[in-house]
């Protein structure tokens, strides 16, 4: 059975950069917001797009007067969050 080995693997492979790639747009949309991108440009709108869906309920988690610092741990928590699950459900994919 090593075909239905590989192929559990790739599995695993594309879930763990689906998570990998979920992250970089969290942190993406973190460096944009924190270096005052121009919320006008597009690529900004695309990545703010796809980033807000990406934060589930992370956004308004922290309120610690700062925004920066909340854009920072409330995103920076959700970038962390699909590394990890993303890793859980890859590891369980593999086996």
């Amino acid at each position: 059975m090593p075909y239905v080995a590989r192929n559990e693997a790739t599995a695993a492979r594309i879930l763990g950069a689906v998570g990998a790639l979920f992250a970089l747009v969290e942190g993406l949309y973190i460096l944009m917001q924190v270096l005052n991108a121009d919320p006008a440009n597009k690529f900004f709108v695309f990545v703010k797009s796809w980033a807000e869906p990406l934060a589930l309920f992370f956004p308004g988690l922290f309120h610690t007067g700062s925004i920066n610092l909340d854009i920072i741990l409330n995103y920076g928590l959700a970038a962390i969050f699909w590394l990890i699950v993303s890793g859980f459900v890859a590891r369980a994919v593999a086996r």
